[in-house]
């Protein structure tokens, strides 16, 4: 772990802080990246492979990792499988790798990435819940939809169209777009209602009086959404964090529901900002979602999403993405800005971006064994040193590295 000199600022201030998360996704976010020495294909499938991962990331003092997940197999392509065979297809369960790893590391928060489209709220709430028991307040979710017809198949319990790359702008499949967004600010409100559903003193555990509970203080959800209804209450104790953070990817769209669905229900928000400027634009369209939600007084981090290729010289760092172009047979593209050279580089970068109102950053390492290394003993004390990054954990709850209060159970105000 960076050590601390004597001359340096113990902590930045509030201001000057940067968040740093990092976005874990097989053996890296390059579909080659399997193919790299330093990379591990045999291990992928292995809780060892990502305790690894996860304390590396721990050992820079991250604020957190976010577990890629989905409910098919990989595929370069939006609409479905390509049936491809020389990149990494399949994986791991995210909630359970997060469960495996959480009593092996101590601080760094973990936020598996959940499918609301099929997946009951019931199940979540209780699988995050007992995820922040197991990691002592250290749990989150990132949820994401799936408009994949193939996905959907899986379940046989709705219908989803199928599309085509042409048809992303069509009035239809914008209106599935937007049913999917507001099912799952829907699916989040659920969950929070099932955390909040047991007082945090519902458990009496008296011995003598033979009360194991208080049963006035458990409280039916009674929620009524368009895809499902929740009575409640949870199965689960109200969790360490009373609200584990809630996360979600959004990008620019002409409907406005990814950043709706941010502004009505995340903690974090992942966005793809490619420049100052447009970050500037994500985070005032944010913003408006959020006050439109009547949220303008809750805290609403913003972090930008960037892959990254990192080597202590620009020309390698450019090399050797070219050269795992070449072994996948084609430039690689992102939906997020891709930053190509060195950890003194893209410190410059996250800090002009900071400038635009962003809180911090979601980096997604572009080989996990080589590029998230170059984050934790590169980039982390490039920042340390200009004063913008912590020189220790400073909390002992994900809520707590985040500056986020511990909130008050709802159904116990208004009991």
């Amino acid at each position: 772990m960076p050590g601390t000199s004597a001359s340096a600022p113990s902590s930045p201030s509030s201001s000057d802080a940067l968040h740093l998360a990092v976005a874990l996704d097989g053996a890296g976010w390059h579909p080659a990246a399997w193919r790299e020495p330093v990379s591990r294909p045999r291990d992928l499938l292995t809780a060892a492979y990502w305790t690894d991962l996860i304390t590396e990331a721990e050992r820079g003092l991250l604020d957190l990792v976010t577990i890629e997940d989905a409910l098919g197999l990989q595929s370069s392509q939006v609409t479905g499988p390509d049936g491809r065979t020389d990149q990494v297809r399949g994986r791991l369960d995210a909630v359970l790798i997060a469960a495996r790893v959480a009593p092996l590391t101590s601080h760094i928060g973990l936020v598996p990435t959940v499918v609301t489209t099929h997946t009951e709220p019931f199940h979540i709430s209780k699988a995050i819940a007992t995820l922040d028991y197991v990691s002592t307040g250290r749990a989150g979710v990132r949820v994401q939809v799936s408009p994949r017809q193939n996905e959907a198949a899986h379940f046989g319990r709705r219908e989803l169209p199928p599309f085509r790359l042409e048809d992303l702008d069509s009035p239809a499949l914008r209106e599935v777009v937007v049913d999917l967004f507001d099912e799952a600010a829907d699916h989040v409100e659920a969950v929070r209602r099932l955390w909040d559903s047991w007082e945090d003193d519902a458990e009496i555990r008296d011995v003598a009086t033979g009360r194991f509970v208080d049963r006035d203080k458990l409280h039916y959800v009674d929620f009524e959404g368009r895809h499902f209804s929740v009575k409640g209450p949870s199965i689960t104790p109200r969790p360490p964090q009373g609200q584990p953070l809630v996360s979600a990817l959004a990008h620019e769209s002409v409907t406005g529901a990814p950043f709706r669905l941010l502004g009505r229900s995340a903690d974090i928000g992942y966005v793809t900002p490619h420049d100052t400027g447009q970050a500037r634009t994500i985070v005032a369209a944010v913003r408006a979602e959020q006050d439109a939600a009547g949220r303008s007084g809750e805290p609403l981090h913003l972090f930008g999403d960037l892959v990254v290729f990192l080597d202590d010289d620009p020309a390698a760092a450019v090399a050797r993405r070219e050269r795992l172009d070449t072994l996948a047979g084609h430039p690689y593209t992102s939906d997020a800005r891709i930053f190509t050279g060195t950890p003194a580089q893209l410190a410059d970068l996250l800090q002009e971006l900071h400038s635009a109102g962003l809180s911090g950053f979601r980096l997604r390492p572009a080989v996990a064994g080589h590029d998230l290394p170059a984050i934790t003993r590169g980039l982390v004390p490039e920042l340390q040193r200009r004063g913008a990054f912590r020189r220790s954990y400073e909390a002992d709850t994900l809520r707590g590295l985040l500056g986020l209060s511990r909130p008050a159970n709802r159904y116990a105000a208004t009991a």
